[in-house]
């Protein structure tokens, strides 16, 4: 029977991520306007962006709140039993990779049909999902920027059903919550920094999710945050080209029989 109990690490499991969200978005707020490496002048987030960063916050914040409660009621009601939590004994390295992979998975193909279906659904996406992309010109902690309802059906039912159909423990759904927050982050920075292992490993990265952020990639690159392979599978990857601009930065070219479609 689910113990209806706060442990410790359930205030863990549902904190974290949000310490990391911030201190991490942080990070690449302290780099400064770092132009020879910008998708985007560091201007353009004030002037073509339609939510000002007040706005944001405050609505990033407000979805945290409701992820904590979401994430330890989720806890309390599984008792926090899953990958021998229940025995006392820590999972494996092992068994925590395997859950990971599965809950990469999970969330992946739980947000790619609903981000898919959010954009075809007009009604939907003119009262839930164009307030994320009113920041036409994205940055760090605007990632989870959204509309109440999506944020619940994004980020609080995707994550939780990743979370459970994994069986990882509180512990465990720490580090892999963190780590999909530092991923989201990333890939609303804006930045193409050399080395960044985010770019290395993952093909669905920060030039990637920009170019769906823009007005002619609202039909494609539908994936995140980790992999690209249901846009691959199902016709909706847009490949691009990254180019020095004139001024500095990068210039982000989708190829050109997508841009028109």
């Amino acid at each position: 029977m689910a113990s209806l109990g706060i442990s410790y690490d359930m205030v863990l499991g549902s904190l974290m991520p949000v310490v990391v969200y911030w201190v991490y978005g942080g990070m690449y707020m302290a780099l400064g306007s770092c132009d020879n490496y910008r998708l985007h002048p560091k201007e353009d987030e004030d002037e073509k962006n339609f939510a000002s960063k007040e706005t944001v916050i405050k609505g990033v914040l407000w979805q945290q709140f409701r992820q904590f409660i979401a994430t330890n009621l989720l806890y309390m009601m599984t008792g926090g039993s899953h990958a021998g939590a229940s025995s006392g004994q820590p999972p494996s390295l092992t068994v925590i990779a395997r859950q990971f992979v599965v809950a990469m998975l999970v969330f992946d193909t739980y947000q790619y049909f609903l981000h898919r279906y959010l954009h075809h659904n007009k009604f939907l996406y003119r009262h839930l999902h164009s307030k994320h992309h009113r920041l036409v010109v994205p940055y760090p902690f605007g990632a989870i920027y959204s509309h109440p309802i999506e944020g619940f059906l994004f980020d609080i039912l995707g994550g939780s059903l990743a979370i459970f159909l994994s069986g990882m423990s509180p512990r465990t759904s720490a580090f892999f919550s963190s780590f999909a927050a530092m991923k989201s982050v990333d890939d609303h920075c804006g930045l193409m920094l050399p080395g960044n292992p985010f770019h290395i490993f993952f093909e669905n990265n920060t030039a990637y999710h920009d170019l769906h952020h823009q007005l002619y990639g609202g039909k494609y690159n539908f994936s995140q945050p980790f992999f690209a392979m249901w846009d691959r599978i199902l016709g909706t990857h847009m490949p691009y080209s990254l180019e020095k601009g004139e001024e500095g930065g990068f210039e982000l070219r989708p190829a050109k029989e997508c841009k028109n479609d």
